[in-house]
């Protein structure tokens, strides 16, 4: 992994030098954002900033439990406080997205802000609306990707266990428990950095992967036996819930988190898609084995983007149609999905 000398330059000067800063994650905060945003807070405080973190809005509750959490504003939860942040800050980094329309509700103010802005990311295709962008797509995470700069900056001697539960947590979500994006040495070496700072990791994969409610066990068991379809010519599989499977199901934000992946985990499938019917749009999740783009199909054929192997999407249309249209593009892909089989 190579960051340029005058990027970690600037970073060091940046965060030596205390200031009003904000933290911000993107809209519908994983596991990655909160993991890096958190980190860096943890950090930044330690070197006197006045630091604050905001998100789009609320994060899933498997996620609340990371240190520092409860410090954290919820935009879409309190506006007039989080335009206020935006207005006050001089310094602001922006964890695990690249273009300033990931954060959704206050894109516009975010973009106009004449605070010093950095990227710290993983994604491909940056836009070129940041002070100092570091982005490198190789790496599992941005957690990963924030633990290398803070190293190579020479901050690694500031790393305590809450920073650590936080960038372990991200690089653990971000490749699906070690099974995806995971086959560089540098991921496992970091990781064992960071256990050797203490944290606990059969505590950290418990609060994470074991405390699904009861609605969402039964929303996963509906997902599987009713509104799974297989599409063994294709090498493609793919889930769909509507609005009214939502409710049914008393769905909360992250109830739908790797549910896509059942579908991607079946023999002979290549290609994974979840669509979830939304109030104005119909939300999409594509995974992939092998060497099928799924960013670049997000990105052609819908409103989308991401990595290789796992991005996100949206449809404005119905979801009837949304399928319908999804169904139509395999004609033209199965020769590239079913040739990609790892």
């Amino acid at each position: 992994m190579e960051i340029l000398n005058h990027s970690v330059d600037y970073f060091r000067k940046l965060v030596s030098e205390p200031a009003e800063t904000l933290i911000v994650s993107h809209h519908n905060p994983d596991g990655d954002t909160l993991g890096a945003s958190l980190a860096l807070y943890h950090f930044l405080k330690h070197k006197n900033h006045n630091v604050k973190v905001l998100t789009p809005n609320d994060p899933p509750s498997f996620l609340k439990w990371m240190p520092g959490v409860e410090n954290m504003l919820v935009f879409s939860e309190d506006e007039k406080a989080g335009l206020q942040l935006l207005r006050n800050a001089d310094l602001i980094f922006c964890m695990d997205f690249n273009s300033t329309s990931r954060v959704k509700f206050f894109a516009k103010e975010l973009s106009e802000s004449a605070a010093t802005k950095v990227m710290i990311d993983h994604h491909p295709y940056p836009e070129n609306e940041f002070d100092l962008s570091i982005s490198v797509t190789e790496v599992s995470s941005t957690s990963e990707l924030l633990f290398h700069l803070m190293d190579v900056a020479g901050y690694s001697s500031d790393m305590n266990v809450e920073l650590a539960e936080c960038l372990f947590t991200g690089i653990m979500t971000d490749t699906g428990s070690y099974s995806y994006s995971c086959n560089r040495p540098e991921t496992f070496s970091i990781t064992s950095r960071l256990i050797s700072l203490g944290i606990n990791v059969e505590k950290i994969h418990r609060l994470v992967y074991d405390t699904y409610s009861e609605n969402r066990m039964r929303l996963l068991g509906h997902c599987l036996s009713s509104r799974m379809k297989v599409l063994p010519e294709y090498s493609t599989a793919y889930i769909w819930l509507t609005k009214e499977d939502l409710e049914n199901y008393d769905y909360q934000p992250g109830d739908t988190e790797g549910v896509v992946n059942y579908a991607l985990s079946i023999e002979g499938i290549t290609f994974a898609a979840l669509f979830t019917q939304r109030d104005d749009r119909v939300r999409i999740s594509l995974r992939s084995k092998g060497k099928f783009p799924v960013n670049e199909f997000a990105r052609n054929h819908f409103l989308g983007g991401g990595h290789r192997n796992a991005a996100g999407a949206d449809s404005m249309d119905t979801i009837e149609n949304t399928l319908l249209k999804f169904e139509t593009l395999l004609i033209d892909y199965k020769n590239s999905i079913v040739s990609s089989q790892v």
